[in-house]
């Protein structure tokens, strides 16, 4: 099998017998106010980092006088939605219209029950249209927040892909605009959108109707904050890495432009605190711009080998 170095794990399978996972659970809590990436498909805002860009989380060896650096994990970070991309869409099969942009909801919704005023609904409307009408209203609110500055962040898998090019109207035959709400349209914007999906399963598009199941890619968790429709804190991600994180002295985190292939820049570093309870290392790595930023991690280290007693 070679040679394994210390950050390795290996699986044995010698006459039906399986070792356990001896790999780590990385547990993070980023603070507050951690810049989010831009959009791909929008104008960046002041703050955010660079949409082509993915960060990854290295473990040091500063034991000898030339520091060692070892990538773990590489992830990125967004907003939970995007109204700005192009594949912001309903799929599903207990959805109205699977395709559609998520942006046009509401209008669709409204257009099929024939209310265009849920305050001044037609005598003819059934309290179920009404409903149905006021609850997309809602919808498009609550995901406006999530959109926003304010919204909630989310630690994603790390992708250099991108959709294909959006038609420049209704008419074309590749991925239509999100104003573009007919039928067609939707089966068109669906299948592109899937097979983007399908050809990078990194690629990451959330979704507001499961925050935590994401239409692709993978999402490890919320960084620290509040939700912005039911005010509820959130935060928390975590992986879990094949690597046994034993004799780290330090962690950071780097940002690499895509396609480049050194660490890239420094964000984030800090020393593993000499205090080690119950099995389990910690270390606060401090923004190396703001030092108001901050990221706590704990490392559940060689999770094949449990010696704690309670």
């Amino acid at each position: 099998m070679g040679t394994v170095s210390r950050y390795s794990y290996a699986l044995c399978l010698l006459a039906g017998c399986v070792d356990g996972f001896t790999g780590s659970n990385v547990q993070f809590d980023f603070k507050s106010g951690t810049p989010v990436q831009a959009s791909a498909y929008a104008a960046a805002k002041p703050g955010q980092l660079p949409a082509n860009v993915s960060l990854g989380f290295y473990a040091l060896d500063e034991s000898s006088s030339q520091t060692s650096l070892f990538e773990i994990q590489r992830f990125e970070i967004h907003r939970i939605v995007d109204l700005a991309s192009p594949c912001f869409i309903d799929v599903g099969e207990h959805v109205p219209h699977p395709g559609l942009h998520v942006s046009q909801f509401a209008a669709v919704i409204a257009k099929d029950d024939n209310i265009p005023d849920v305050q001044h609904p037609p005598p003819s409307s059934t309290v179920e249209q009404q409903e149905e009408v006021a609850t997309a209203q809602q919808r498009q609110i609550n995901v406006t927040k999530y959109a926003s500055n304010a919204g909630m962040e989310v630690l994603t898998s790390a992708s250099s892909s991108t959709y294909p090019a959006v038609d420049a109207d209704c008419n074309g035959t590749g991925l239509p605009p999100p104003q573009c709400t007919d039928e067609a349209s939707n089966a068109r914007r669906l299948a592109a959108c899937q097979a983007a999906w399908a050809k990078d399963p990194a690629l990451y598009e959330g979704t507001d109707r499961v925050l935590v199941s994401p239409l692709a890619g993978t999402a490890y968790g919320m960084v620290d904050g509040i939700n912005p429709v039911n005010l509820g804190p959130v935060g928390g991600a975590q992986f879990f890495v094949d690597a046994n994180l034993v004799d780290v002295s330090a962690y950071a985190i780097y940002q690499r432009t895509d396609g480049d292939t050194g660490t890239g820049s420094l964000l984030y570093y800090g020393k593993v605190k000499p205090d080690v309870v119950r099995g389990v290392t910690h270390a606060q790595l401090v923004n190396q711009t703001d030092s108001s930023l901050s990221v706590e991690v704990a490392i559940f280290s060689d999770l094949g080998n449990d010696d704690v007693s309670f």
